[in-house]
């Protein structure tokens, strides 16, 4: 014979009003979006925006937050050449001033920023976008030269 489980109170019930994962499709769009990994358009803005933040932060002076928005190769490669800590070593950097984003084309987890005065390669990492290359200038036929980039 099957033992019976006897049941200890009235079944559990949820809060009236409550829905298990109503929440869960606006949170993932709010987290896809501010990742940069929503559409295109998603992408290219928030590539934009990380651009024109490390242009201000070269322009302004503010190396550590420059070295905050950099990819970590590029950093690392910036402190192993110049052997100093990344901000010190980008204070020595002669990046041009750049303003006003002219373009942005991305293309999975790769963006290039068209600035005036610059254009920066950007990467999608975990933590956002972050900035691959800067002082880049267009060589006909040839890839983009850059003053700063990773390995």
């Amino acid at each position: 014979m099957l033992a019976r489980r006897q049941l200890k109170g009235p079944p559990r019930r949820r809060p009236a009003g409550r829905r298990p994962w109503c929440g869960l499709p606006l949170v993932a769009a709010v987290v896809l979006a501010a990742s940069g990994c929503g559409g295109p358009a998603a992408r290219e803005d928030a590539a934009a925006a990380v651009g024109a933040a490390f242009a201000a932060a070269v322009t302004a002076g503010d190396h550590v937050r420059a070295c905050a928005l950099l990819a970590p190769q590029t950093r690392q490669e910036l402190e192993q050449n110049e052997r100093k800590n990344c901000p010190s070593a980008f204070a020595s950097q002669e990046l041009p001033r750049a303003r006003g984003v002219r373009g942005v084309e991305a293309y999975g987890r790769q963006a290039m920023v068209r600035m005036t005065g610059d254009t920066l390669f950007l990467s999608l990492f975990t933590a956002g976008w972050k900035v691959v290359a800067a002082g880049c200038t267009p060589r006909p036929e040839r890839p983009y030269d850059c003053l700063l980039k990773g390995a």
